[in-house]
């Protein structure tokens, strides 16, 4: 059963409520530590996996957390430690597969990731399962959270085999209407502008490796996501604009096919999720649970005081999936 959310009556809004939990995190009482492998994915190139590195949280029938990052992320960003600190007190093992390009060193395909990566959730999946014998759940966090949706709809009955259950949280299940919001005013202006200083600098390093790829001068002229993903991200992975990418990735339209526990987490201050777009239950399958409180902000949702600010998150969507594998 979820638990009710109430922010910090110290932090009003969305933004604050987003901003927050991401530059003071709640430090861990033990350092997370890593055990990183690296896969060789099914076209030759590679991706970086973290496991959780705790002896005493790695035997194969425990359950297996997942956790697909979001745009930019990484297995050290602060949900992914919250989740690490989290899985570690309940006895259970943690994983974080990066996607391609956000571990530290640029891949060698002429790719990298994107909100509908599907495949390459499908097969990350599949290899985790087949390695691991107790029950295993999956989180995917914003863009990490569409994509595994995405994934889930494609699967169908056969997700079921894989996972028991699926959290997606703050993902923006309309592409093109977090785009848009993404697009506008103070979240141009900070958020993407963010985004960007890290997504040009990759691009280009991919042009070194694949000279011709796609126009620098428009790519370094991008203002928002938009632009950039009209540039590089769409065509990149065999879409023919953005319009094409956002509309043909967006897992909202297809909800209705889920098969598996599925909880959809979504604050309705989210700044980069207009609560306009978030799904009903009509547009759903009697699979799904959605969780939509009026205050979290973007993967915030921090708690009540200042000495547990990102702890809320982890333990009610935790709870929620401990009750699917139970």
């Amino acid at each position: 059963m979820l638990t009710a959310y109430a922010a910090p009556p110290w932090l009003p809004g969305g933004h604050l409520q987003t901003i927050w939990p991401a530059l003071w995190p709640r430090p861990s009482e033990l350092p997370v530590q890593y055990r990183r492998t690296r896969w060789t994915t099914p076209d030759g190139d590679f991706i970086d996996v973290d496991h959780l590195d705790d002896p005493t949280h790695s035997a194969k029938d425990q359950p297996l957390l997942v956790l697909f990052h979001g745009l930019e992320g990484n297995s050290s960003s602060q949900y992914a430690l919250a989740f690490a600190d989290y899985a570690r007190h309940a006895g259970w093992t943690f994983t974080v597969p990066h996607f391609r390009g956000c571990s530290g060193e640029i891949n060698l395909a002429p790719r990298a990731y994107h909100s509908g990566d599907h495949e390459e959730i499908d097969w990350i999946l599949r290899r985790l399962r087949a390695a691991h014998s107790g029950p295993l759940v999956a989180i995917g966090v914003s863009l990490g959270g569409n994509a595994l949706v995405r994934w889930a709809q494609e699967a169908g009955n056969s997700a079921l085999k894989v996972v028991s259950a699926i959290a997606a949280i703050s993902s923006p299940l309309d592409l093109a209407a977090g785009g848009w919001a993404l697009g506008r005013g103070f979240n141009r202006w900070v958020y993407t502008r963010m985004f960007l200083q890290s997504m040009k600098p990759k691009a280009l390093l991919k042009l070194q490796q694949h000279p011709g790829l796609f126009d620098p001068l428009a790519l370094t002229q991008a203002q928002d996501l938009y632009a950039f993903d009209n540039v590089f991200t769409a065509p990149l992975h065999g879409f023919k604009s953005t319009d094409d990418y956002w509309a043909r990735a967006s897992a909202k339209p297809h909800l209705q096919r889920l098969c598996v526990p599925t909880l959809l987490l979504h604050a309705r201050n989210d700044p980069f999720v207009p609560a306009w777009s978030l799904p009903t239950a009509q547009e759903t399958s009697r699979h799904v649970t959605l969780w939509q409180p009026l205050q979290g902000g973007h993967v915030g949702f921090p708690a009540s005081t200042g000495t547990a600010r990102e702890t809320y998150l982890p333990q009610a969507v935790g709870a929620w999936l401990n009750g699917h594998i139970a």
